[in-house]
């Protein structure tokens, strides 16, 4: 099954690389033929140039049989390049390919995929063990192909010069393939072990990269070199285990393949000597072993490299093996793009409606209890509760990036399920700013047009002004042409949040959210943003998730969750009233200050 999988992956990934292949298998067989000729020429200059007078010629210029050698040498030389050249053309196609297939799968795998497989790990698998596979499948292919060539044509020379001593050579190759099949089995687990720790050396690496600031700031350099040498050294025993066994399989496989020669050399002597071949004869017979010697000898490299393949297959299969989210091909890019130029709908209705939905991650502890909402078109809904209490899975679970697995449950826009609606299409019409929003190493323009990449200038410098950003940006010294650094390091957490804003709006949906996105700014600034998307937004439906009392004041409805279950909904006024969590948390967070400001200021 394996094997007929691993065939179906080659011959999936070789599409524009064939011709490239087979004109390399093509040039490397011109290689064999033209090498062969060269012992025969040996063996004509010795017994018929210099120890015969038959071409006398010949004999008293022999410039001519070094120019004969001379040109076969040049043309061997010209067909090695075509090979070599193909074989590059015919690698690094086949590569591209199956980095390009890899990376469209990884953009259309679900969220819980990625939550179960660590990042290091994934670029590994895309990455190292990419280039293994084209290593063995290209290369180590054609060198499958070549050896084959070259024992079909030595062979076939040898037994037309010495039928014995070409069946004393014969015994030494299966020795050989079953030497190096033996290595094969004993090396291919060996080789999973280490694929499988260079990838949690690379998942360590990679997450020290990316939370650099956060070592710096506790502390914790030591615990991570630590962290990094349990790793590192695991993975080195790990290879010097593998180096060992190979220094075994080639020593013993010098030892072979020595005897092999020295055998020849020996029992060809002794024929040459009794006048069963002639020098000429024994000499050449002589070339072609040694030029059999290692082609066979490298099995045990190919076979060796075919277990790291095989290995590496499997990892990559892994990945395209894994169920992609319901994506759909229909023309919802463009009609979308095509309605929110002319200002229109796509659907006729953007209300949200969440029924009775229960969810629960893959660990088993439920998130979400019995929640059942309802969110008209054009209100703000805001969402207030404590650190896991599901608020965040609400807005996941409408963009779909966790699916409904209870029947009971469903959620609605417009009065249709979502699991009825393409994602391409619902994730179109939700714009989302997360509280912690991840920004790309370009330019602040280029950030914020990753939305809608055909937006103006001027469109965008809008929407960063709506986001109250315009003016920090513009005080830089290249402005939208800024670049932010690796994750925007170079702006701050405030600046991010409201790049991260200006994106959204800039995509014009008819659904926004707002993931505790405004918890890094001032509340003056808090205030300013809210009043300007008030005034840009009156046909929007908006959901406000925040710890911040003042954020949600002027929602339309407020959610409460506590552990899952809806524990309050109401206005603001209504929940101050109940004197229940709203009111505590209201207590705690507002000073007498904070009240009159929020009388004066009003509220979103």
């Amino acid at each position: 099954m394996k094997k007929h999988r691993r065939l179906q992956l080659i011959s999936r990934f070789f599409v524009g690389a064939r011709g490239a292949f087979a004109a390399a298998v093509a040039a490397s067989f011109i290689t064999t033929i033209l090498n062969s000729l060269t012992p025969q020429i040996f063996r004509f200059t010795i017994d018929s140039v210099l120890g015969s007078s038959r071409y006398p010629y010949l004999s008293e210029h022999l410039w001519v049989m070094a120019l004969i050698l001379a040109a076969v040498a040049l043309l061997s030389g010209a067909a090695m390049f075509v090979s070599r050249y193909h074989t590059a053309r015919a690698g690094e196609n086949f590569a591209k390919n199956m980095r390009d297939t890899l990376f469209a799968h990884v953009q259309k795998l679900p969220m819980s995929w990625h939550d179960k497989n660590q990042t290091g790990d994934i670029i590994q698998r895309c990455t190292s063990d990419v280039e293994v596979i084209r290593n063995f499948v290209v290369t180590q292919l054609l060198e499958v192909f070549r050896t084959i060539f070259l024992v079909a044509v030595s062979f076939g020379m040898m037994v037309a010069m010495n039928v014995k001593l070409s069946m004393i050579v014969l015994l030494f190759v299966p020795l050989v393939v079953v030497y190096s099949a033996v290595f094969y089995r004993l090396i291919a687990r060996r080789f999973t072990d280490a694929d499988e720790a260079e990838g949690a050396l690379s998942t360590v690496v990679q997450e020290n990269a990316t939370g650099v600031r956060v070592v710096r700031a506790f502390g914790r350099e030591k615990y991570e070199m630590d962290r990094f040498l349990e790793k590192n050294n695991a993975f080195a025993n790990l290879w010097i285990r593998l180096g060992t066994l190979s220094g075994l399989y080639w020593g013993v496989g010098d030892l072979i393949t020595g005897l092999q020669v020295v055998t020849i050399i020996v029992l060809g002597a002794v024929e040459a000597v009794h006048g069963n071949i002639s020098v000429g004869e024994f000499v050449a017979f002589a070339s072609y072993n040694t030029a059999l010697v290692w082609p066979i000898r490298g099995l045990g490299r190919i076979l060796s490299d075919m277990s790291k393949a095989g290995v590496s297959f499997d990892r990559v299969d892994y990945i395209l093996g894994s169920q992609e989210e319901g994506y759909q091909k229909e023309p919802s890019s463009e009609a979308f793009a095509k309605h929110v130029d002319r200002g229109e709908k796509l659907w006729k209705s953007y209300d949200i409606s969440f029924s009775h939905v229960d969810f629960q991650y893959e660990d088993g502890k439920k998130v979400l209890d019995d929640v059942s909402f309802h969110i008209p078109q054009g209100a703000t809904f805001g969402i207030l509760g404590g650190t896991g209490s599901g608020k965040s899975t609400i807005v996941q679970l409408l963009e779909r990036f966790y699916s409904l697995k209870d029947q009971r449950s469903s959620i609605t826009i417009g009065g249709k399920d979502i699991r009825e609606i393409p994602l391409e299409q619902l994730r179109r019409n939700i714009g989302m700013v997360l509280q912690e929003p991840f920004l790309y190493s370009r330019t602040i323009r280029e950030n914020i047009a990753a939305s809608r990449p055909e937006a103006t200038m001027e469109e965008i410098r809008e929407a960063a002004r709506i986001a109250c950003v315009d003016d920090a940006i513009m005080s830089f010294p290249d402005g939208y042409e800024t670049l932010v650094g690796e994750r925007g390091v170079t702006l701050s957490g405030g600046q991010r949040q409201r790049v991260a804003i200006a994106r959204m709006l800039l995509q014009k949906a008819p659904i926004m959210v707002f993931d505790d996105s405004l918890s890094a700014v001032d509340s003056e600034t808090d205030h300013k943003i809210r009043q300007a998307l008030k005034e840009c937004m009156k046909d929007t439906t908006v959901i406000l998730i925040s710890h911040r009392i003042t954020t949600l004041m002027g929602a339309s409805q407020i959610l409460v969750l506590n552990q899952g279950k809806m524990e309050e909904m109401g206005t603001h006024q209504e929940l101050i009233e109940r004197n229940g969590i709203y009111r505590q948390i209201y207590e705690i967070q507002m000073s007498h200050d904070d009240r009159k400001e929020v009388r004066s200021n009003g509220s979103l």
